[in-house]
């Protein structure tokens, strides 16, 4: 009887993560909460933990970032790595991806990713380069990004002081294993993606293009001009201010001796990570501010506010729903799976990557899978090592990053197949995925 209580919850939790993901937004946090509203007051189990310190690191970092935005911080951003990019068009498989992940791993979201890829896909095309190939390693370099990103909601949820965070981990320990593990993964992926489909002169819905006036190779070097904006002059020094702040969540984070601790009672406490985070970035926007002359109306009118903004209510809602769920039935998977999952890690790995499918959100899929790793027994440095397994939400091709890079694919090399499931980023997801988990646990052999 108890167990198929447990399966009713369980079916109900995964209707409502559907039905929260296909409405979107904030959609994923409003069905949560009817989630949590059922388990508790229905069922009568125990709330779980509030991920507060997650919704707060989201709340503080996006807004350092919407700031930059308003400061024309990003705009800037671009126009640097436009005029890297051109430099070496022949190298635009390897160094245009690269530069998707560098902003990502800086600003902490994919967000950044979307002026890039027009200018990837016009030098790739200028260059007679299948735009596919390097746009579709492009799009899956931002979200790992997100999971090698010192002020990411993903990093923030997996060092909280409820997760990781009271098993030793710190965030040096994050992106020592899951920086170079993922620019590894990018350079592999970038080395097959580069033998992938016909040469963009052969490809026939190219030359069909080209046939009908709607691509003009002779003409289409002046659209990278286009898209390389002016910023404002000072928006250099809004990029200084924000980058002073992640370099400083970086130190803080890999030094934790350098943050400031206090008795209370006997013991001595330490600023916690999440802490850290929130302060510097806080006070990090309003150097930006300063720097920039930015108007704090312009920054929650962009896209990154609100696109933030959606994130915290959502994983507010998921991820309380889930940490209800498996914390209140905790000696149950412990009893049946914890055996099997400790002695083969790589299950709960695969279950990390298809609860992401279904979350689209790192974030997310940490909050509400990573207490049952914790609870389960698994390793930390393990859970470490499989971080990367968070992005499987490259899988549908309905992510932002991936609908961008096909749209601004004016060749029609990025698509999506007859299957769905057939897409340009499919092998890039997959060989990243794995070469990213493969390289983190060698690393953490070495720690």
């Amino acid at each position: 009887m108890a167990t198929a209580i447990i399966l009713i919850q369980l079916a109900l939790v995964l209707a409502l993560i559907f039905i929260g993901a296909r409405v979107g937004g904030i959609g994923l946090g409003i069905y949560g909460m009817v989630g949590v509203f059922i388990l508790v007051f229905v069922f009568g189990l125990k709330p779980g933990n509030l991920p507060i310190d997650v919704m707060l690191i989201i709340v503080s970092v996006i807004t350092a970032a919407s700031t930059l935005q308003a400061a024309g911080g990003l705009d800037y951003l671009v126009g640097v790595a436009a005029r890297f990019l051109r430099k070496h068009p022949e190298k635009i498989t390897y160094y245009g991806p690269l530069t998707t992940w560098l902003f990502c791993l800086v600003a902490g979201t994919a967000h950044t990713s979307y002026s890039l890829l027009p200018i990837i896909s016009e030098i790739a095309t200028n260059s007679k380069i299948r735009p596919e190939r390097p746009l579709s390693v492009a799009a899956i370099a931002a979200s790992l990004g997100i999971t090698g990103s010192p002020v990411s909601a993903a990093t923030a949820a997996i060092i909280s002081t409820d997760l990781l965070g009271c098993k030793g981990v710190e965030l040096g320990t994050i992106l020592l294993v899951c920086i170079p593990a993922s620019f590894i993964a990018i350079l592999v992926a970038a080395l097959v993606q580069n033998h992938v489909g016909k040469e963009l002169v052969d490809d026939p819905i190219y030359k069909e293009k080209v046939r009908e006036g709607i691509i003009k190779p002779e003409e289409d070097s002046r659209l990278i001009d286009e898209m390389i904006k002016n910023p404002s002059p000072r928006s250099k020094y809004a990029v200084i201010a924000f980058l002073l702040g992640v370099l400083a969540v970086v130190v803080f984070g890999s030094f934790p001796s350098l943050r400031p601790s206090f008795m209370v009672g006997d013991e001595i406490h330490r600023v916690s990570m999440p802490e850290t985070i929130e302060i510097v970035m806080m006070a990090t926007a309003s150097l930006i501010l300063l720097a920039g002359k930015a108007k704090v109306q312009d920054a929650v009118k962009g896209n990154v506010f609100g696109a933030g903004m959606n994130a915290m209510v959502a994983i507010f809602g998921i991820a309380w729903m889930g940490d209800t769920f498996f914390n209140g039935h905790l000696d149950f998977f412990k009893e049946h799976i914890s055996t099997v999952v400790t002695q083969y890690p790589f299950l709960f790995a695969i279950a990390l990557f298809f609860m992401s499918i279904m979350l689209f959100s790192q974030a997310a899929t940490v909050r509400t899978l990573y207490p049952l790793g914790i609870g389960l027994g698994i390793s930390p440095l393990a859970l470490v090592a499989m971080f990367p397994a968070v992005n499987g939400y490259f899988f549908l091709p309905n992510y932002p990053t991936e609908v961008a890079a096909i749209n601004f694919d004016r060749t029609g090399t990025t698509r999506i197949g007859r299957f769905v499931v057939n897409h340009s980023f499919q092998l890039a997801g997959f060989i990243t995925t794995f070469v990213s988990i493969g390289v983190g646990y060698l690393i953490i052999q070495l720690l």
